[in-house]
């Protein structure tokens, strides 16, 4: 589910009167975010072959990638991180994510990492951001407060605003490829035949028609003349596309985040949050192209031949199903120097202090290789990054087994996860938000704030 521009813009105001902030109570860290970004990448990335490397597991299921060190002292990641080492002292890695209720499988998978909350229960559960733009609103005047990049793809439909008004949906950017020049969203300008001018001309004429809604003191009529007001910045305001215009970055910044898909998804995520969008979700499927060794499923999915040089994409004879696309190292290569940049350039920008940055996503995958040399969907055990927002960085928060497989210190949840975001952007839990017909729902009920990261 995503969001047009009509329901885009009626969220830009948020809604103070059906969910307050915090109480004052809470803690040193609550409130203190800005903004969120999270980096979503989908398809259940091998927490063995990154962030969590495991050189003493059984050598016939072992990731053929050694550890390296990073800058910071006994902190250690895969060689596919290389990049990303250098900025270890800025992140905080949770080790220790799983499900407690098993969900392992991609549609759910990202729905709960999502929602922090488990899909399928009596009501259907909003976005993590969709709740933020309920709660917060909008920083910017003509953008709304949860956007997706892409959000182009069947797991990104997983997307939801639950029990909230749809106008609370994540508002999708589209694009299969953000590195092609001619790239933009669509349907922030004027239609043909339709100038600004013209545009003014009717706007005025519906302020004279609507002689009731001019004279309603309602929150209602309040709200609709809101709306208008709002619908008009977006369409007349000269910094609504350039707040998605990569062509006004330079070819240094270009560059540093890679000239490919996944790179200018990073990099328009931090344009966004720079605009003033309180919560950006960027979740990138590789596009098809004829530099792409593989085909078929381009995202983490790799059920086939993850250590393949080329395409993972075997079938027939060697085993394999052939849909899995692409092996790990070459996706992690673009990953490694668009997160790395991203981290870099929000630091020295100054946006990181404000911003919570979250690499997440929905699952692991099996410690032990399958039969055709893949690795299976795995809720038992993963990890997740946290950066910015004064969290302490250059750590490692919680562990696993020697093979990576089960969680054996400090245990935590996609609701945890959920929760922690909530807090950091000062979200009181305590108060409850309302279904339509009045059922209190507490925000991640179930969930913890990770306490190390405070």
């Amino acid at each position: 589910m995503g969001i047009g521009l009509g329901g885009m813009l009626s969220a830009l105001s948020g809604n103070s009167t059906l969910a307050g902030g915090g109480s004052g109570a809470q803690g040193k860290h609550f409130g203190r975010a800005k903004n969120v970004l999270v980096i979503l990448e989908q398809g259940g990335l091998s927490h063995m072959d990154t962030w969590d490397p495991k050189p003493n597991a059984p050598s016939e299921h072992r990731s053929i990638f050694k550890p390296i060190g990073t800058n910071v002292p006994g902190m250690q990641f895969t060689e596919l991180l290389a990049k990303t080492a250098k900025v270890a002292d800025k992140l905080a890695v949770v080790r220790s994510m799983y499900h407690k209720i098993k969900v392992d499988d991609h549609p759910r998978g990202t729905q709960y990492i999502l929602s922090g909350e488990v899909p399928g229960g009596p009501v259907e559960m909003p976005d993590i951001g969709s709740v933020v733009a309920f709660q917060s609103g909008s920083k910017c005047k003509y953008l709304p407060p949860y956007i997706m990049v892409p959000g182009n793809h069947e797991q990104a439909a997983m997307s939801r605003s639950g029990y909230l008004p749809p106008s609370y949906s994540a508002f999708k950017t589209s694009g299969k490829d953000l590195s092609d020049v001619d790239w933009k969203v669509p349907n922030l300008s004027f239609i043909t035949g339709i100038d600004e001018r013209r545009f003014r001309d009717r706007r005025d004429l519906l302020s004279h028609l609507d002689i009731g809604l001019a004279t309603d003191r309602t929150p209602d009529a309040e709200a609709m003349r809101t709306f208008y007001d709002q619908a008009e910045n977006l369409l007349t305001n000269p910094n609504t596309m350039g707040a998605f215009d990569l062509r006004s970055e330079s070819d240094a910044v270009r560059d540093r985040y890679g000239r490919g898909h996944r790179g200018q998804c990073y990099l328009a995520g931090r344009k966004l949050v720079e605009s003033g969008v309180r919560f950006v979700t960027v979740d990138v499927r590789e596009p098809q192209t004829d530099k792409t060794p593989g085909g078929g499923n381009l995202n983490w999915d790799h059920h086939d031949y993850i250590y393949a040089n080329g395409t993972c994409n075997l079938a027939g004879a060697q085993g394999g199903v052939g849909r899995y696309g692409i092996g790990t190292w070459w996706m992690m290569g673009s990953t490694d120097q668009a997160f790395s940049a991203l981290i870099e350039d929000m630091d020295q920008r100054g946006l990181l202090k404000e911003t919570l940055v979250c690499f997440v996503t929905e699952f692991g995958r099996t410690p032990r290789l399958n039969k055709t040399k893949g690795r299976d969907h795995w809720p038992n055990a993963y990890s997740i990054v946290f950066a910015g927002a004064g969290i302490p960085g250059g750590q490692i928060i919680g562990e696993t087994d020697s093979e990576g497989g089960y969680v054996t210190e400090r245990p935590y949840t996609p609701e945890d996860y959920a929760a922690t975001v909530y807090e950091f952007l000062g979200i009181d839990r305590e108060k409850p938000l309302f279904t339509p017909d009045g059922r209190p729902i507490f925000l991640a009920k179930r969930g913890e704030v990770i306490k190390a990261l405070i």
